[in-house]
Formats: structure tokens, sequence, C-alpha cells
């Protein structure tokens, strides 16, 4: 039996209400066509984000800068995120930062060799044994996957201990010579965190069960969603058709899922879904609105955050267990990245 022990978040020091970064914005667009900004304009302002945090101030965000410049930002800011997210989790949990077997760091917005992983075994004094494993190129859905991992490992060795860190930084990624509708869409609903989950295979841990877990990868769908590599950095790709995508297949994602555990979707309390964007979420909600199910979590973690990569759904879930679900609750974990791809979790609270 594994069980996710504790969920922690952390933000970067830099915040903005969508009304802050608008100026910016139409600063940024100053040379472009006045329909397309105030097009853009509009998708900021109806994006369902009303507050975003960055790892650097917006003058500097929306500043031209090379790859390198943004990345070793990423660097030191991620290295800092990283170290205070894990810490604050082993102190709510009073952990030793010596008994974890297991770290696993997740981030697809910057580049860094050696991993965070790395870092965090030398700033917070961890195991010389410790079993590392960064998990990179997975966009959004990697908070789940590195869940999938820990709780693979943990399954098959009791009394072990994991932590899987996300550290995300979208805003390093913006390009600036780059008007496409995706870099669009991709600025006005990205923002920056990080989260820690700490998992445990001991007998007398406490907190909420992984009874199963499952990836559904879509076929031929490789251009959805990602980065492109560019000599300006990473160049968001995000196909238009990305809500229909996962409508058309969401019952293949969702019913055979519970099936399988014996439940249905009637029986689940608490949806853990990532906060894609807005389309995605009205998408979902649609899906679900003949059901007497919500997903408020999921909106408020996006009005007040954005969209953070694969943080994001950390987030969702430390909310959904800071409202102390009831004993043998049942909660669907589900989020969608690039590949393309969607990843779940059946949780027993």
């Amino acid at each position: 039996m594994v069980k996710i022990t504790q969920v922690s978040t952390q933000l970067p020091k830099y915040t903005s209400s969508t009304a802050e970064v608008i100026p910016y914005v139409e600063d940024w667009l100053q040379h472009q066509d006045e329909r397309f900004k105030r097009k853009v304009i509009k998708i900021f302002e109806g994006a369902a984000v009303d507050r975003r945090y960055a790892i650097m101030p917006p003058d500097q965000v929306f500043t031209p800068t090379s790859f390198e410049e943004k990345n070793k930002i990423y660097q030191t800011e991620a290295k800092q995120l990283g170290h205070q997210v894990l810490e604050k989790a082993l102190l709510k949990s009073n952990w030793d930062p010596k008994s974890l077997d297991y770290i696993i760091t997740v981030s697809c917005t910057g580049i860094m060799i050696p991993s965070l992983d790395a870092y965090l075994i030398n700033s917070l004094g961890l195991r010389q044994d410790i079993v590392r494993l960064p998990v990179t190129e997975m966009g959004c859905v990697a908070g789940v996957s590195g869940i999938i991992y820990a709780k693979q490992f943990l399954e098959n060795q009791p009394n072990k201990r994991a932590a899987v860190i996300a550290v995300e930084a979208p805003t390093a990624t913006l390009q600036h010579s780059d008007f496409s509708m995706a870099n669009m869409v991709s600025a006005a609903i990205f923002g920056d965190g990080a989260a820690c989950v700490l998992m445990s295979s001991e007998e007398q841990a406490s907190g909420a069960q992984i009874c199963d877990e499952q990836m559904y990868h879509f076929y031929d769908q490789t251009h959805m969603m990602g980065f492109d590599l560019t000599n300006n950095g990473l160049k968001m790709i995000l196909d238009i058709a990305v809500p229909d995508t996962i409508a058309t297949h969401f019952p293949k994602i969702i019913h055979p899922f519970l099936e399988r555990n014996n439940l249905s979707i009637e029986t689940i309390e608490h949806l853990i879904f990532h906060p894609g964007g807005k389309k995605i979420i009205l998408t979902v909600e649609d899906l679900f609105k003949d059901l007497g199910k919500n997903i408020d979590a999921t909106k408020s973690v996006l009005k007040n955050y954005g969209n953070m990569s694969s943080a994001t759904v950390l987030f969702v879930l430390a909310q959904i267990m800071q409202e102390s679900p009831k004993k043998d609750d049942y909660g669907l974990m589900l989020s969608f990245g690039p590949g393309f791809t969607a990843q779940r979790l059946l949780l027993k609270f």
C-alpha cells in the first residue's frame, strides 16, 4: 500500500494581476496590427487567470534576452524553489531529509545538467545512496507521471519514502519574436510555481492511498503540444484542437479505468484535474454537468496561479487535501501533456 502523505506548494516572489500585466503586453505588441492587439488583450482578459507568479518581475519577463540569460535565471530560481518546497514538505511531515529513499524532480521549462535533484541532495543533506530520477520533456502531465514512477518504486519495497518535486517557470520560455496564437495563449495562461509530494510505503503511513494508476497515449498526436527548441529558446506548440481532442477521447480515458476498479464516475467524490486552460475546463465541465460533479478546485487554481505546467495539478491536489476529504472518499487525478497523453491516478482518502 502506497500513500501520499503530504503535498506542499511554493510560489516565486514576483506576482502580478492580469490587469497589471496587460500594459506590458500592450508595449510588447506595440508594432503589431491594432486588431491583433485587441484580440490578444481579450485573450488575456478572458483566460480565467486573475493572478500569476513569476521567477522574475514582469518588465524582465517581457524584455527580449537570450535563451542563455533566461535559462540561467531559471536554474538559479529552480534550485531555490525546489529547496524551499521540499524543505517545507519535510518539516510538515516531521521527516528527516536522510529518511528519503527516492527523489524525483520534474520540470520542462528550462535545462539544467546536473538536474535539480543533484542540487537538492547537497542543499538538504539527503543520503548519498538515494535513488534519483529527473523527469523532463513530459510537460503538464509530468507531475502525475512522477507520482506514478514513485508509486511503482514504493509498492515493491516496503517501508520506503519518496519525494516528487515539480518546479516550473513557463515565464522563462516566453518568445518575444513569436506572434503566433500558440504563444499568445500560453503567455495568457501560464505562471510559475513549485510543488512537492511526499509518498510512503510504510505500514503506519497516513494520507491518500494510491489505488491504481494508468497512462493513456493518443496515437499520431505528437504535434498537438510541446516545445520546439530554437536559437531563442523553447517555442510553444499548442494545437487549437486540444480541447476537442480531449473531449473525443474522454469516455475512453475515464470509464474503463474506473470500471477496472469496480467503480463509476458517480462514485468519485473528488475530481483532481489539471487546469490546462479555460477551454479545457469548459470542455470537462460540460462532460460532467449532468453528474452533479464539479471541478471547483481546478478552476480556483487556474484563477489564482495560472497554468504552472506539471506543478499545477499538484496545487489542485494540495487544495483538495487541505479541505479534509471524508474517510474512504475516492478521488480521480487526471492530467494531459505532450505525446499526446493522459495520465490517471485513483486515490482513496
